[in-house]
C-alpha cells in the first residue's frame, strides 16, 4: 500500500470513529462489508431461482418444472441470472419481461413476470434478501393489452375430410394411433401422451388416469369405445410389456414430445386450422348439437362441478351415460371417414 493510499484508509477509518450517529469500529465495518459481499454472491438470482425450482418440486408434474425451468433460463438466466437479488430493480426485470413479449410471445412473457415475483416472495420468505422490489410490477401495466385466442379446432363438416387424411398419413404407427386416441376419448393431448398400460383395463374397456396425472388433481375414468380398444390393441404389438402405451418412436422410454401432435397435423394440412386441444372442442361442439347432455359431456371431459350433490351424481350415473356417449362418438367419427 502506497503513503497516500495509506493516509486516505487512515482517514476513511477516522471518520468513521468520529461519526456520532454510527461509532462503528472500522474493523468491524470491513467485516460486515465482508459478510455483505459473501451473502449476495451467494444469492444469485439463478441460484435463488433453482432452490425455489427445487422446494416447489413435489407439487409440479416434470413436465411443468421442466416447461418453467426452461422459460427461466431462455428468458431471465441469461441477462439476470448472474446478478445479486438484492441489487436487481423492478426496470431490470421489466425491461427482461418486454424482451420476451417483443419477440412475440406474449403470454410468455406474462408468465415469466408471474414466476420472478413467486421467486421473490420466496426469497423474502426464506430470509435470502431482505426485502422485495418487485412486490408493485403488474402485468396489466407492463404488457401490452392482447385478446385472447381459442385454439383452432375443426368443425364437423370437415371431419371426413380429416379422417381420411389421417388414415392415409405416413407417419409413425404411435402418432397415427396417438391422434386416433386422442379423438375418440376427447382427453387433452398430454393424457394421452403419457398413458400408461396399467392405467388400463381392457376387459372393463375402461381407462383410469390417476389424479397426479390430471390438471385438475382428480383422478379421471375414461370409458373406451371398440374403436379406441382397437386402437390399443394395434399398440400392443408396438409396446406392449413397455410402461408407455404412446412411447416415442426414437426413446420408448420416453412419450410423444409435446409439440408431436400439432406437427403431425401441419404436415397433414392442418396448420393453424386444427390443434391437438381443439379436438376437444369439436367433441363438444358436436355431441351438444346432436343433443347429448351437457353435463355428460362436462364430465367426460373432466370439467370440475362446483355444487358438491352434483359433482357426487357426476361419479355415479354418469359413468353409464359416458359410456353411451363415447360409443356414439366413436361411431360418428367412422361415419365420417367412411364417406
Amino acid at each position: 500500500m502506497s503513503l497516500k493510499t495509506a493516509r486516505e484508509a487512515a482517514g476513511r477509518a477516522r471518520k468513521l470513529l468520529q461519526d456520532q450517529q454510527d461509532q462503528q469500529d472500522p474493523g468491524e465495518a470491513r467485516k460486515e462489508q465482508k459478510a455483505r459481499v459473501i451473502h449476495e454472491n451467494r444469492n444469485t438470482f439463478e441460484t435463488v431461482a433453482l432452490d425455489w425450482l427445487a422446494h416447489q418440486s413435489a407439487r409440479w408434474e416434470p413436465i411443468t418444472m421442466g416447461r418453467i425451468r426452461a422459460s427461466l433460463e431462455n428468458d431471465i438466466f441469461p441477462t439476470l441470472g448472474s446478478r445479486s437479488m438484492s441489487t436487481l430493480k423492478a426496470r431490470d426485470v421489466m425491461e427482461a419481461v418486454k424482451a420476451v413479449e417483443t419477440r412475440g410471445a406474449a403470454d410468455q412473457a406474462g408468465q415469466v413476470l408471474q414466476r420472478v415475483k413467486a421467486i421473490y416472495r420466496w426469497a423474502v420468505t426464506h430470509e435470502r434478501i431482505e426485502s422485495n422490489p418487485m412486490l408493485d410490477l403488474v402485468p396489466s401495466e407492463i404488457l401490452k393489452p392482447r385478446t385472447v385466442q381459442h385454439r383452432a379446432a375443426l368443425a364437423e363438416k370437415e371431419l371426413s375430410e380429416f379422417m381420411r387424411r389421417l388414415a392415409n398419413y405416413d407417419g409413425s404407427t404411435s402418432i397415427v394411433l396417438g391422434l386416433r386416441m386422442l379423438m375418440l376419448t376427447a382427453c387433452p393431448p398430454g393424457e394421452v401422451r403419457g398413458a400408461r398400460w396399467a392405467e388400463i383395463d381392457r376387459a372393463a374397456a375402461l381407462w383410469t388416469i390417476p389424479a397426479e396425472r390430471m390438471k385438475m388433481r382428480e383422478e379421471h375414468r375414461v370409458p373406451l369405445s371398440r374403436q379406441a380398444l382397437e386402437v390399443l390393441d394395434r399398440m400392443d404389438g408396438i409396446s406392449g410389456g413397455r410402461e408407455l402405451v404412446f412411447p416415442c418412436p426414437y426413446c420408448p422410454s420416453k412419450p410423444l414430445s409435446e409439440n408431436t401432435f400439432n406437427s403431425a397435423l401441419a404436415r397433414m394440412g392442418y396448420k393453424s386450422i386444427a390443434t391437438a386441444h381443439g379436438f376437444r372442442a369439436l367433441f363438444s361442439t358436436v355431441a351438444n348439437e346432436h343433443g347429448w347432455n351437457p353435463d355428460v359431456i362436462e364430465r367426460q371431459l373432466a370439467h370440475r362441478e362446483q355444487n358438491e350433490i352434483r359433482a357426487a351424481y357426476h361419479r355415479t350415473t354418469y359413468m353409464a351415460d359416458r359410456t353411451k356417449l363415447m360409443q356414439w362418438w366413436a361411431d360418428h367419427l367412422g361415419a365420417c371417414e367412411s364417406r
